[in-house]
């Protein structure tokens, strides 16, 4: 079943820096652009929104994951409440490639990129430690671009539609990113992945340059 979330800009405690994390889950159908959701916002442009991160999506199962890591934060991890804008039972990093391009609605989405942590994560659970944790177990999420705009809604159609590039993993990506050891013939590969964005790009061919120097 399809979950759709979205949200304005509101004050992070106990700083009250401004965030979109804070995210409501869609009841009605809604337009989904090249920049997202129509009624989604991001508070930090710089790293967060944009073509390349115009969707995020978050595996449900992640969540007990988390409660059971951090049991003080259980009853606050919840569908919806770590700002991803999809949710969908029954699909995580192991099970999603870069460039998968998908069917939601009247929309075509592409896989694009991980979704790194941020410090935010944390102010939004009241605890130290998770950023540090989504990171080293890939708990990411991930997310899209839309290559087709069109009507969503809440339960409707998600279908993969393309598989360019099934061995190009977001689990093995991120494993590659925090391994001390990678064959950097492997990393070449993945940057050469069709439907990666710019910047991971650049991430993996720096590694790769730094491994063979080595």
């Amino acid at each position: 079943m399809v979950t759709l979330y979205a949200g304005g800009v509101s004050p992070l405690p106990p700083e009250n820096q401004p965030t979109g994390i804070f995210k409501r889950a869609c009841t009605a159908p809604l337009w989904l652009g090249r920049e997202g959701l129509a009624g989604d916002a991001q508070a930090d442009r710089r790293v967060h929104g944009g073509p390349e991160k115009a969707l995020h999506q978050y595996p449900f199962a992640h969540y007990a994951l988390l409660a059971q890591a951090f049991p003080a934060a259980a009853a606050l991890l919840v569908r919806g409440s770590i700002g991803e804008n999809l949710s969908v039972d029954g699909w995580d990093e192991g099970g999603i490639a870069i460039g998968d391009v998908f069917r939601l609605g009247d929309a075509v989405i592409q896989v694009s990129q991980p979704r790194s942590p941020c410090w935010k994560i944390e102010r939004r659970y009241g605890v130290d430690g998770m950023m540090r944790h989504i990171d080293a177990q890939g708990l990411t999420g991930w997310y899209y671009r839309v290559l087709e705009e069109g009507e969503v809604a809440p339960g409707c159609a998600f279908e993969r539609i393309e598989r360019p590039a099934p061995a190009a993993t977001l689990r093995r990506l991120w494993q590659l990113r925090q391994a001390d050891h990678a064959d950097h013939a492997e990393l070449e590969a993945l940057a050469a992945t069709p439907g990666l964005t710019a910047s991971w790009i650049d991430k993996l061919r720096s590694r790769a340059r730094c491994l063979r120097q080595g």
